[in-house]
């Protein structure tokens, strides 16, 4: 057994409730390659396979993002966040969640944050066919 840091190495659950042990993410610009090749290694999962991840921010940001296969689990691990979401009818729906706080963001809607403070969260994302637009 060889230990990670969640950070640095996300975890598949795949259909089959196997719990794999992903590439090294990246910091940057290569994290957007690193999101493609990873629907390219978890594709036989479909919409079963989660991806399961920590990550830090000390800023908003950039961009929204949507996960069309299902929904996504948020929980502050540290610090404070406000998770905006672009709902169908056209409203928008901020949550502050502050360490130990989760949301859930449903399959289909579209979702930013801000940071409130640095902040560390863990997502459970059905990931395959997730999309981005700048903010």
């Amino acid at each position: 057994m060889t230990a990670h840091r969640l950070e640095a190495h996300p975890v598949h659950l795949d259909a089959h409730s196997s719990a794999l042990v992903q590439p090294e993410f990246p910091q940057g610009a290569e994290a957007m390659q690193w999101y493609e090749d990873y629907a390219r290694r978890s594709k036989a999962d479909g919409a079963k396979g989660r991806l399961v991840a920590a990550h830090a921010f000390t800023e908003d940001w950039t961009a929204w993002e949507m996960h069309p296969a299902g929904d996504e689990l948020v929980l502050c691990l540290e610090g404070r966040m406000l998770l905006v979401q672009e709902l169908a009818e056209g409203t928008v729906a901020r949550t502050e969640l502050n360490a130990g706080d989760y949301a859930i963001n449903p399959a289909g809607v579209w979702h930013t944050a801000d940071v409130r403070e640095p902040v560390r969260a863990l997502f459970i994302t059905a990931g395959i066919g997730t999309e981005h637009r700048p903010r």
